[in-house]
């Protein structure tokens, strides 16, 4: 299958950032941040590593550059960062080759990095993958069988590929690890479980996605030692989802008149 859909709520997201980063403002992060082609020579060498032997730093990189690709828009931050950890680097280097033929059973996910692909169908059509695009399997053991065949378009096609198995269990490991909150039925606030350090005594659940209104409301509830940065965050993006400032000045006055919540405004 191509293009995985994911994402059916209509709820807003505040942007994902690593909670305990260091050494935001490194000069050198910035300048390589700066210069693109750089940034990729850095990506591909992460890449070419044995995902035994990626480090850290080498995850952190990946993650950089992974969450600006169209496959990963809709993934939380710890599942990009765990198919980051997996994934491993394919290129075809002439155009025309073919990649998969119409039948062929899949074993694993993949997204195009460079380059592009079209797939002719048995009915004639044909569709066109480039640069961001996935394809391959869903998050299930069950086998499933290519549609159609894929060939290269342009040489130098490259692609990362997560192989079934990892694919499977990293998405229904985060499934596993939601927490939904409901209100008169209705999904209001989405939250996942993360454990920060392997000893796990910093663990709880971070603010994924909600709607404008409980997001806000969020502001003056307790919030997880995981999930510190929730108050900044808000304030840095809450014009995205809020028409006016003016509804978070009169939810402040509405809570400071609230002796119950004062202290918290």
């Amino acid at each position: 299958a191509t293009e995985s859909e994911a994402g059916d709520m209509d709820l807003s997201g505040l942007p994902e950032t690593a909670v305990d980063s260091e050494d935001d403002d490194d000069e050198e992060d910035i300048e390589r941040a700066s210069d693109p082609l750089m940034s990729r020579d850095i990506v591909r060498d992460c890449l070419e590593k044995d995902p035994i032997d990626r480090t850290d730093d080498d995850i952190e990189q990946l993650l950089e550059f992974m969450h600006q690709l169209p496959a990963f828009a809709n993934m939380t931050m710890s599942v990009r960062r765990e198919l980051c950890a997996v994934m491993v680097f394919a290129v075809v280097e002439r155009a025309g080759t073919i990649v998969l033929n119409d039948g062929e059973e899949l074993d694993s996910w993949s997204v195009i990095l460079n380059g592009s692909v079209e797939v002719t169908y048995v009915d004639g059509r044909t569709e066109i993958l480039c640069m961001g695009n996935s394809f391959g399997v869903s998050p299930t053991m069950e086998k499933e069988y290519m549609k159609g065949v894929m060939r290269t378009k342009v040489d130098d096609c490259q692609f990362v590929c997560i192989a079934q198995q990892d694919y499977c269990r990293i998405l229904n490991q985060v499934e596993k690890n939601m927490q939904k909150v409901e209100e008169e039925g209705e999904i209001v606030m989405v939250k996942e479980h993360r454990e920060l350090d392997r000893t796990g005594t910093r663990k709880g659940h971070i603010v994924i996605k909600g709607t404008a209104e409980r997001l806000t409301m969020h502001l003056v509830e307790e919030h997880s030692v995981v999930d510190p940065t929730f108050i900044e965050d808000f304030l840095l993006t809450y014009r995205t989802f809020l028409s006016s400032p003016m509804e978070v000045g009169k939810k402040l006055l509405e809570w400071f008149n609230d002796p119950s919540l004062r202290d918290k405004v």
